[in-house]
């Protein structure tokens, strides 16, 4: 389990930092001029030793520490799913408020996908969604260049092969336009490179669009539109949480 942050002193420096205040160099010459105080009083030693106890204050504005954050991005096609990219834009350039330095992105979507991606610190809870083991449901709309079929739902619903050693664990497919362009939803339960794209092909048909809708039960929110994010709300981190645990217990 994961150490209670009230539990730990952090650096009075490093406390500031992590709240994004400014950076470590910055903040340390703020402190020493007196613009920060601990617990009422000025504090102008950066090494000093804090906890979420006390009340810390920078120019008269209270910092209240937090140690996870999570956030709800629509991500743009053309943006990489990467902390840091030389060549292309990443999901946390999208992030300008309360940006953490210690942030990521929750698995990969491709370049060219649209869609839910979660952005947190919170590695424990990372680790969790996206460990095959647990099976986490993830939900995909889809525009498919082919006339999708019974066929094809047959096939996903079986495990279809695309390629590798084992095949992908069974998928719900869901048409909702069967023409020359077909529309449709489908929901996996792991995160192979490419798979959705993988998927169809293995059935002669081609992606041509594709944005991830759903990952947990978490709802991409209707309200986002492409590059636009929000914090997610503490009934929804506590969602992720309980299918999280439920889906340990039936390991």
């Amino acid at each position: 389990m994961e150490m209670d942050v009230m539990d730990k002193q952090l650096r009075l420096d490093k406390y500031l930092a992590d709240m994004n205040i400014g950076t470590r160099s910055e903040i340390k010459s703020w402190i020493r001029q007196g613009r920060v105080t601990v617990n009422s009083s000025p504090c102008l030693k950066p090494e000093v030793k804090v906890s979420t106890d006390d009340k810390i204050t920078f120019d008269g504005q209270k910092i209240i520490y937090e140690k996870y954050i999570y956030y709800m991005l629509n991500k743009p096609a053309g943006v990489v799913s990467a902390t840091e990219d030389k060549h292309y834009k990443t999901v946390l350039d999208l992030i300008t408020t309360k940006k953490r330095k210690d942030m990521f992105p929750v698995g990969r979507l491709d370049k060219d996908t649209e869609g839910l991606l979660i952005l947190t610190n919170d590695g424990e809870l990372a680790h969790s969604l996206l460990s095959p083991k647990n099976k986490i449901e993830k939900v995909y709309y889809a525009k498919i260049n082919g006339r999708v079929t019974e066929d094809d739902v047959n096939a996903f619903s079986s495990g279809i092969s695309i390629g590798e050693d084992k095949p992908c664990l069974p998928a719900k497919l869901d048409i909702i336009l069967s023409d020359d362009i077909s529309e449709i939803n489908l929901t996996i339960y792991e995160g192979k490179y490419h798979q959705v794209k993988r998927m169809f092909k293995a059935v002669g048909k081609e992606v041509i669009y594709l944005k991830r809708i759903s990952m947990g039960g978490l709802i991409l929110d209707p309200l986002l539109n492409p590059g636009d994010y929000r914090r997610l709300t503490t009934d929804e981190v506590r969602h992720l949480e309980n299918i999280i645990l439920q889906k340990k217990e039936q390991i």
